[in-house]
């Protein structure tokens, strides 16, 4: 895959549940508007994953140039299981912290 540089900031991100017991992955090149979509669609009705398991706690992100590189990293993520996930969350938010802070 060619990567072409991009002109923006790009995101992947790790969110859960105030229970922290769900993790949920995704990608954004905005993530303080994208953690406040995901918070507004917890009291919507819409359907997705997020909404179903009220995710809009962020607990990991990595920042990227290049979109193609955040798409990789994310379906990475994805394949892992939750244990490795967590470990990743640990190397930078050892102890689960909520960081939506950092966004606002």
């Amino acid at each position: 895959m060619k990567l072409h540089e991009g002109d923006h900031t790009y995101y992947i991100y790790i969110i859960t549940n105030k229970y922290k017991t769900v993790l949920y992955t995704g990608v954004t090149n905005n993530l303080r508007v994208r953690l406040n979509q995901h918070k507004e669609n917890i009291t919507g009705e819409n359907k997705t994953f997020a909404s179903k398991y009220k995710v809009e706690f962020l607990l990991y992100y990595e920042k990227f140039t290049w979109i193609q590189e955040a798409i990789m990293r994310e379906k990475e993520i994805k394949g892992w299981i939750r244990d490795k996930k967590i470990e990743l969350i640990k190397t930078i938010n050892p102890d689960l912290n909520f960081l939506n802070y950092l966004f606002e």
